[in-house]
Protein backbone atom coordinates (compact mmCIF):
# COMPACT_ATOMS: atom_id res chain seq x y z
CA UNK A 1 0.00 0.00 0.00
CA UNK A 2 2.87 2.65 1.07
CA UNK A 3 5.29 1.31 -1.67
CA UNK A 4 3.13 2.22 -4.80
CA UNK A 5 1.55 5.32 -2.98
CA UNK A 6 -2.26 3.90 -2.49
CA UNK A 7 -2.34 3.20 -6.25
CA UNK A 8 -4.10 -0.44 -6.98
CA UNK A 9 -1.87 -3.60 -7.68
CA UNK A 10 -2.56 -6.64 -9.40
CA UNK A 11 -3.92 -8.08 -6.61
CA UNK A 12 -6.64 -5.32 -7.00
CA UNK A 13 -7.33 -5.86 -10.36
CA UNK A 14 -9.04 -8.67 -11.79
CA UNK A 15 -9.50 -9.66 -15.33
CA UNK A 16 -13.18 -9.39 -16.40
CA UNK A 17 -14.90 -11.83 -18.85
CA UNK A 18 -18.64 -11.87 -19.42
CA UNK A 19 -20.53 -14.99 -18.74
CA UNK A 20 -20.87 -16.74 -21.90
CA UNK A 21 -17.73 -15.06 -23.40
CA UNK A 22 -14.18 -16.55 -23.59
CA UNK A 23 -12.37 -13.28 -24.21
CA UNK A 24 -11.37 -11.26 -21.39
CA UNK A 25 -13.77 -7.27 -21.54
CA UNK A 26 -10.55 -5.94 -19.86
CA UNK A 27 -9.09 -5.54 -16.45
CA UNK A 28 -11.11 -3.41 -13.26
CA UNK A 29 -10.15 -1.89 -10.15
CA UNK A 30 -11.45 -3.62 -7.42
CA UNK A 31 -12.31 -2.67 -3.90
CA UNK A 32 -12.90 -4.93 -1.03
CA UNK A 33 -15.03 -2.97 1.54
CA UNK A 34 -15.75 -3.76 5.25
CA UNK A 35 -19.16 -5.19 6.33
CA UNK A 36 -21.92 -2.58 7.40
CA UNK A 37 -21.64 -3.36 10.50
CA UNK A 38 -17.65 -2.59 10.84
CA UNK A 39 -18.44 0.31 8.25
CA UNK A 40 -15.07 3.20 8.40
CA UNK A 41 -17.24 5.57 6.11
CA UNK A 42 -17.53 7.90 8.61
CA UNK A 43 -13.52 8.02 9.27
CA UNK A 44 -13.31 8.62 5.24
CA UNK A 45 -15.81 11.33 5.35
CA UNK A 46 -14.00 12.99 8.21
CA UNK A 47 -10.73 12.80 5.75
CA UNK A 48 -12.43 13.89 2.82
CA UNK A 49 -13.91 17.25 5.00
CA UNK A 50 -11.31 17.41 6.94
CA UNK A 51 -8.82 19.40 3.98
CA UNK A 52 -8.75 19.98 0.35
CA UNK A 53 -5.41 19.02 -0.37
CA UNK A 54 -5.49 15.81 -2.02
CA UNK A 55 -2.13 14.64 -0.41
CA UNK A 56 -3.00 15.32 2.98
CA UNK A 57 -6.24 12.96 2.03
CA UNK A 58 -4.13 10.32 0.69
CA UNK A 59 -1.35 10.36 3.33
CA UNK A 60 -4.24 10.01 5.94
CA UNK A 61 -5.95 6.86 3.98
CA UNK A 62 -2.73 5.63 3.34
CA UNK A 63 -2.06 5.52 7.21
CA UNK A 64 -5.60 3.99 7.69
CA UNK A 65 -5.31 1.57 4.83
CA UNK A 66 -1.88 0.18 5.61
CA UNK A 67 -2.02 -0.29 9.27
CA UNK A 68 -4.77 -1.54 10.80
CA UNK A 69 -7.91 -1.66 8.32
CA UNK A 70 -7.43 -4.70 6.62
CA UNK A 71 -6.18 -6.72 9.74
CA UNK A 72 -9.50 -8.29 11.00
CA UNK A 73 -10.62 -10.65 7.42
CA UNK A 74 -14.15 -11.47 9.40
CA UNK A 75 -14.75 -7.77 9.24
CA UNK A 76 -15.02 -7.44 5.66
CA UNK A 77 -17.79 -8.32 2.82
CA UNK A 78 -17.48 -10.94 0.18
CA UNK A 79 -18.95 -8.69 -2.77
CA UNK A 80 -16.60 -6.20 -4.37
CA UNK A 81 -16.92 -3.22 -5.94
CA UNK A 82 -15.92 -1.36 -8.66
CA UNK A 83 -16.68 2.52 -9.78
CA UNK A 84 -17.48 3.75 -12.97
CA UNK A 85 -17.85 7.16 -14.56
CA UNK A 86 -22.21 7.91 -14.79
CA UNK A 87 -23.52 6.42 -18.60
CA UNK A 88 -20.36 4.47 -18.58
CA UNK A 89 -20.99 1.52 -21.68
CA UNK A 90 -18.84 -0.66 -19.95
CA UNK A 91 -20.58 -0.73 -16.92
CA UNK A 92 -23.93 -1.11 -18.89
CA UNK A 93 -22.56 -4.07 -20.70
CA UNK A 94 -21.42 -5.71 -17.46
CA UNK A 95 -24.52 -5.08 -15.74
CA UNK A 96 -26.38 -6.34 -18.75
CA UNK A 97 -24.41 -9.75 -18.27
CA UNK A 98 -25.88 -10.18 -14.72
CA UNK A 99 -22.83 -12.72 -14.41
CA UNK A 100 -18.89 -12.63 -14.68
CA UNK A 101 -16.04 -14.15 -14.08
CA UNK A 102 -13.07 -11.88 -12.25
CA UNK A 103 -9.67 -13.67 -12.33
CA UNK A 104 -7.28 -12.34 -9.81
CA UNK A 105 -3.33 -13.57 -10.19
CA UNK A 106 -0.77 -12.15 -7.60
CA UNK A 107 1.88 -13.18 -5.91
CA UNK A 108 1.88 -16.82 -7.12
CA UNK A 109 -1.98 -17.19 -6.46
CA UNK A 110 -5.00 -17.52 -9.12
CA UNK A 111 -8.52 -16.80 -7.85
CA UNK A 112 -11.30 -17.53 -10.51
CA UNK A 113 -14.52 -15.94 -9.56
CA UNK A 114 -17.72 -16.95 -10.87
CA UNK A 115 -20.25 -13.55 -9.82
CA UNK A 116 -23.25 -12.10 -10.03
CA UNK A 117 -22.75 -8.94 -10.76
CA UNK A 118 -25.68 -5.73 -9.63
CA UNK A 119 -25.87 -1.94 -10.00
CA UNK A 120 -25.67 -0.54 -6.09
CA UNK A 121 -28.16 2.45 -5.24
CA UNK A 122 -26.74 5.52 -3.42
CA UNK A 123 -27.95 4.40 -0.53
CA UNK A 124 -26.60 1.13 -0.46
CA UNK A 125 -23.61 0.64 2.25
CA UNK A 126 -21.12 -1.06 -0.02
CA UNK A 127 -21.95 1.94 -2.34
CA UNK A 128 -21.16 4.55 0.14
CA UNK A 129 -17.78 2.75 1.28
CA UNK A 130 -16.51 2.45 -1.82
CA UNK A 131 -17.71 6.30 -3.19
CA UNK A 132 -15.84 7.35 0.14
CA UNK A 133 -12.63 5.37 -0.35
CA UNK A 134 -12.24 6.01 -4.06
CA UNK A 135 -12.87 9.99 -2.96
CA UNK A 136 -9.71 9.45 -0.66
CA UNK A 137 -7.37 9.10 -3.52
CA UNK A 138 -9.48 10.62 -6.56
CA UNK A 139 -10.80 14.13 -5.41
CA UNK A 140 -12.49 14.35 -9.08
CA UNK A 141 -14.69 11.52 -8.71
CA UNK A 142 -18.00 12.69 -9.48
CA UNK A 143 -20.71 12.41 -7.42
CA UNK A 144 -22.90 10.31 -9.77
CA UNK A 145 -20.52 7.81 -10.31
CA UNK A 146 -21.71 3.93 -10.80
CA UNK A 147 -20.33 1.30 -8.83
CA UNK A 148 -21.44 -2.06 -9.43
CA UNK A 149 -21.32 -4.73 -6.81
CA UNK A 150 -19.54 -8.47 -8.04
CA UNK A 151 -20.67 -11.39 -5.10
CA UNK A 152 -18.82 -14.68 -5.67
CA UNK A 153 -20.34 -18.16 -6.18
CA UNK A 154 -17.95 -19.46 -4.24
CA UNK A 155 -19.25 -23.41 -5.36
CA UNK A 156 -18.57 -21.89 -8.69
CA UNK A 157 -14.97 -20.10 -7.80
CA UNK A 158 -11.55 -21.74 -7.57
CA UNK A 159 -8.27 -20.83 -6.60
CA UNK A 160 -4.79 -22.39 -7.85
CA UNK A 161 -2.95 -23.65 -5.77
CA UNK A 162 -6.10 -24.57 -3.59
CA UNK A 163 -6.18 -22.30 -0.41
CA UNK A 164 -5.38 -24.26 2.80
CA UNK A 165 -3.96 -27.28 0.53
CA UNK A 166 -7.53 -28.25 -0.29
CA UNK A 167 -8.29 -30.21 -3.57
Amino acid sequence: MRDKMGRPDPGMMPELTLAGETEPLGSLITVLNKLPAHSQVPEFKHMVRRTHDPSQRRDKALQLFSETYYQKSNEFSDTLTSSFPAKSPGAAKIREAERVTLVFEAYAQKFTLDCKVWTLTQTNALYQATWWHNHLFNPDLAGDAVILGFEPDWNASSAEPPVGGQR
